[in-house]
C-alpha cells in the first residue's frame, strides 16, 4: 500500500496461500515471505442491528483487495496529507472487513496476534487508511500475526433507536457490537493463520485508542483479547456521549426526514445520503442546545460498554490485561498543524523566542524555561510554545488510576523525535504510528537517516515484546519499569530512548491546558 523498498517481487502463490476459515476458504497472496489476506468478512449486518456470522460459501474466495471503509457523514480532505500520508478506499454500508499479514499459515504455531483500531474518532476512518497502517512490515519484523480492520462508524454505528422498540436495543452501539463480532473471529479462526488465540493485543491511536478503551470495559468481549495499548487517545473522561443524547438525535433524525416514530423502519431504507444529512443537522442541533461538540460515539449500556473507567471505574472482566499508553510531545499544537511566528523555529534568535513565549506565558515564562531545559535539556524552548499538556496528562492519570486497579502492568510512554521535516517538526498527533508499524523508513516525513531504523527497531520491539509476553521489556528495548506508587514512570523515544521517572511532572504544573480547534484540524469538506 506505502512506496517500499523491493527486494524481490510479490509473489501469487495460490497453492500455499490458501487457509480454511469456519465459513470456508481464502486465497491471499505472498509478498517476500509474508502471507497477505486482505478484505476477509468477519460479519455481516443489517443497518441498526447487530452484526450476524459470515454466511459459509462453497469453494475458494479470493482475499487479495482491502475491503469497504464505513461510509462517512463528510469525507474530509485531510489537514495533514503530507505528514500522515491517507489512503481513501471504497465506502459502503457493507463494511465488517478485516485484513491479516502473517509469517506463516500453519495451524499450532502460535503466534501473537497484534490487532489494530483504527483513527478518526468514531466518525471516520479506515483499517488502512493510513499508509503507515499496512501490517507486513511490522508482521516480518515481529513475527507476529497483524489484523486492521473496519467497522460501522457515525451515524451507522452509535445512533440509539431503542425507545422505538426492542429490535433496536443495541443499534447505540452497533459500531462496538462489530468489533466484539470481529474479536469473536479472530478467536474462532486466527489459529488457521498461524496465529495464537489465547495471546491476542489490541493497539490503536486517537479514535482507535478509544475503541481499546470500549474493549476494555466491555463484558461482551472479556476473554477474547489478553493486552491492550492505547496511543493517544481514549485517555481523557467527561465527553462522552449518553444514552439520552443518542436518543435525542434520533428523535432530531426522525423530524428532519418527516418520519413518525411508528415508522421509524423507514430509516433503514433511506439512501445513506439522506441519512448522512439527517444525522449531521441533528448532530448541528445538539451540539448548540449543549453548548459543546456533540459527536456520535458509545454510550455506557452495562453490555457492550460500560462507561469510561476514569468516570466509572474499570470493570473486573479485564482486571489481568496489562496495559501500554501514552502519547506524542506536539499532538494538535505541533508547528507544522499550528505555526506560532514566522519562519522555522529551528532558526529563531533567542530574543524572538522569549518574545513570543512571554505572549502566551506571561510572567509564568522565566520558571516554565527553566522546568522545560531540566525536562528536555536537548530541545529547543521554542518547542515549548508546541507542546501538547493536556493528551500527556490525560495518559498520565489513566496509567495511575489502572496501576492502582490492576497488578497486571502498566506502562507509559512518550514520542519525542523531531522530524526534520520543514526546518524541524516536533511529533505530531500520529507520528508514532510509522515507528510502532516499522514504516517510518518509507514514509518521508518520518525518516530521519542515520537515526530511524534504530529508533524503529526499538519503538516496535517495545510494541512486539507487549504483544508477547504482557511486557515492553526484551532484547533491544531499554529497561522498561512498570508504572505505579508515587511516581509517573515514563518510556521516551527520541534519538536516545530512556526511562524516565517524574522529568516533565514540575513542567506539567506550570503549563496550563491549551484548546486546541478541532474544526480547523478536521480540514475541509470534500
Amino acid at each position: 500500500m506505502y512506496i517500499r523498498k523491493l527486494t524481490s517481487q510479490v509473489i501469487l502463490d495460490y497453492g500455499r496461500a490458501e487457509v480454511h476459515t469456519q465459513a470456508g476458504t481464502l486465497r491471499g497472496i505472498i509478498s517476500d515471505g509474508t502471507c497477505i489476506f486482505r478484505g476477509v468478512r468477519y460479519a455481516q449486518a443489517q443497518r441498526f442491528h447487530l452484526p450476524e456470522p459470515v454466511t459459509p460459501w462453497e469453494g475458494v474466495k479470493e482475499a487479495i483487495t482491502y475491503g469497504n471503509a464505513c461510509p462517512e457523514i463528510f469525507t474530509c480532505v485531510p489537514h495533514d496529507q503530507y505528514t500522515v500520508p491517507h489512503y481513501f478506499t471504497v465506502q459502503s454500508e457493507d463494511c465488517q472487513f478485516l485484513n491479516i499479514w502473517t509469517q506463516s499459515i500453519e495451524k499450532g504455531v502460535k503466534k501473537p496476534v497484534m490487532v489494530w483500531f483504527h483513527g478518526g474518532g468514531m466518525m471516520t476512518g479506515s483499517g488502512v487508511e493510513h499508509y503507515a497502517y499496512d501490517g507486513e512490515e511490522l508482521s516480518r519484523f515481529g513475527d507476529v500475526v497483524v489484523v486492521t480492520l473496519n467497522h460501522r462508524l457515525n451515524v451507522l454505528g452509535f445512533l440509539d433507536l431503542s425507545a422505538y422498540g426492542e429490535e433496536y436495543r443495541y443499534s447505540g452501539n452497533a459500531g462496538l457490537a462489530d468489533l466484539v463480532a470481529a474479536l469473536q473471529w479472530i478467536h474462532e479462526n486466527i489459529a488457521a493463520f498461524g496465529g495464537d488465540l489465547d495471546n491476542v493485543m489490541l493497539f490503536g491511536q486517537s479514535g482507535g485508542g478509544s475503541k481499546v478503551v470500549s474493549m476494555l470495559q466491555s463484558p461482551r468481549a472479556a476473554g477474547l483479547f489478553h493486552r491492550a495499548c492505547l496511543q493517544s487517545g481514549g485517555m481523557r473522561p467527561g465527553t462522552e456521549m449518553t444514552r439520552s443524547l443518542s436518543r435525542r438525535l434520533a428523535s432530531y433524525i426522525l423530524e428532519y426526514l418527516k418520519i413518525s416514530p411508528e415508522h421509524v423502519k423507514e430509516l433503514e431504507s433511506i439512501h445513506y445520503d439522506e441519512l448522512a444529512c439527517a444525522a449531521d443537522y441533528a448532530a448541528g442541533r445538539l451540539s448548540r442546545e449543549e453548548g459543546r461538540p456533540v459527536m456520535y460515539g458509545p454510550f455506557a449500556d452495562q453490555d457492550f460498554y460500560s462507561g469510561h473507567p476514569l468516570e466509572h471505574g474499570f470493570i473486573e472482566d479485564t482486571r489481568d490485561v496489562p496495559v501500554l499508553c501514552g502519547s506524542v510531545f506536539g499532538e494538535f499544537l505541533n508547528n507544522y498543524a499550528s505555526p506560532v511566528g514566522t519562519g522555522s523555529k529551528n532558526s529563531w534568535t533567542e530574543e524572538y523566542k522569549h518574545e513570543l513565549l512571554c505572549t502566551e506565558y506571561g510572567d509564568r515564562t522565566e520558571k516554565i524555561i527553566e522546568a522545560f531545559r531540566k525536562a528536555y535539556p536537548d530541545k529547543n524552548i521554542a518547542d515549548i510554545l508546541f507542546m501538547d499538556t493536556d493528551m500527556r496528562r490525560n495518559a498520565l492519570a489513566f496509567a495511575r488510576q489502572r496501576a492502582e486497579f490492576s497488578q497486571a502492568g502498566v506502562y507509559n510512554f512518550l514520542f519525542t523525535l523531531e522530524s526534520p521535516f520543514n526546518g524541524g517538526t516536533v511529533p505530531w498527533h500520529n507520528a508514532e504510528i510509522p515507528y510502532v508499524f516499522h514504516n517510518a523508513e518509507y514514509l518521508e516525513p518520518s525518516f530521519i537517516p542515520g537515526i530511524t531504523p534504530a529508533v524503529q527497531d526499538i519503538v516496535s520491539g517495545a510494541w512486539v515484546n507487549f504483544a508477547k509476553t504482557g511486557s515492553p521489556n526484551g532484547s533491544g528495548v531499554p529497561q522498561w519499569d512498570a508504572f505505579g506508587g508515587e511516581e509517573n514512570r515514563t518510556m521516551v523515544f527520541d534519538r536516545e530512548c530512556r526511562l524516565e521517572t517524574d522529568h516533565d511532572k514540575e513542567l506539567l504544573e506550570l503549563c496550563p491546558a491549551r484548546k486546541v480547534d478541532f474544526s480547523k484540524l478536521m480540514g475541509s469538506k470534500k
